[in-house]
């Protein structure tokens, strides 16, 4: 899929084609797509609000009260912000996407500041369920399609 022999030429490919997020979104929207695979029975296409909470899920796991604060000095502070970061690795050739994959699956998925605020947990607290990625565990893959992991 990709003809980056490392990832500082896939960055270097990014920054040309759009400057406005750090870097570290671009990996971090990578790491919660892995994320967020690793949390499902099997691999699948994840879709854009399944990644958004994803998203969401793994900022709050990795950064606790800091999520937002780290974020928003990235450059994302919505997710529209996430789809247009997922469709720049589309773009460079990091990510596939099936043919019903669209920016506008990632709008207003959530608003930022509540969801990251009032989803965060004390280590070892049981999450709260908030409509991230936990609904989907246990759904049985019935297309083909699906199976294949390109979002």
């Amino acid at each position: 899929m990709s003809e980056f022999r490392t990832m500082d030429e896939a960055l270097e490919r990014i920054r040309e084609r759009d400057g406005r997020y750090d870097e570290r979104a671009y990996l971090f929207v990578l790491a919660a797509l892995e994320y967020s695979q690793s949390r499902l029975p099997e691999r699948r296409h994840i879709t854009g609000q399944e990644l958004s909470h994803a998203c969401r899920d793994l900022a709050l796991e990795h950064y606790g009260l800091m999520a937002l604060t780290v974020l928003k000095h990235w450059g994302v502070a919505t997710t529209q912000d996430l789809g247009r970061i997922v469709f720049t690795l589309i773009d460079v050739g990091l990510l596939a996407k099936q043919a019903t994959d669209r920016i506008e699956d990632f709008e207003g998925v959530y608003d930022f500041a509540e969801a990251l605020e009032a989803g965060y947990r004390s280590p070892g607290e049981p999450p709260a369920e908030v409509g991230g990625l936990g609904a989907a565990r246990g759904r049985e893959v019935t297309d083909g399609a699906d199976a294949a992991a390109g979002l």
